[in-house]
């Protein structure tokens, strides 16, 4: 099952993509939600999104609004991983189009928690 990370730190699309990888998930990354757009219109397919709020040239929220509508309508499910942790910002994403949200910091077992809600079974 294949995995977009989409994360402008270095170090945590690292750790994301060891924790997927761990879980039996193949991961493709992005620096930033623009570079995610460009992904996606090369044809990449992604099961889950896991998508960073605040990144240059395009935010997580920008990204979301863009790829939930046509032409792209991306069904993948998404996965805010975020240190924004205000209730609005939540709310925002939610109503953006994210099925999901964990707060930075986090353990591998929170983000399977909200896989496994998302119905991945691991």
């Amino acid at each position: 099952m294949l995995t977009l990370i989409i994360d402008d730190s270095r170090a945590m699309r690292l750790i994301l993509r060891r924790m997927l990888r761990d879980l039996g998930f193949e991961v493709a990354e992005a620096a930033h939600g623009r570079e995610g757009v460009e992904l996606l219109g090369q044809g990449l397919s992604p099961s889950l999104v896991l998508l960073d709020w605040n990144m240059p040239e395009m935010s997580g929220i920008d990204f979301l609004e863009c790829v939930r509508q046509p032409p792209y309508s991306l069904t993948a499910k998404v996965v805010m991983v975020t240190t924004e942790t205000e209730i609005p910002q939540v709310v925002h994403a939610l109503s953006a189009g994210a099925d999901e949200y964990l707060m930075k910091p986090f353990t591998q077992q929170s983000l399977v928690e909200k896989l496994n809600l998302l119905g991945f079974e691991l």
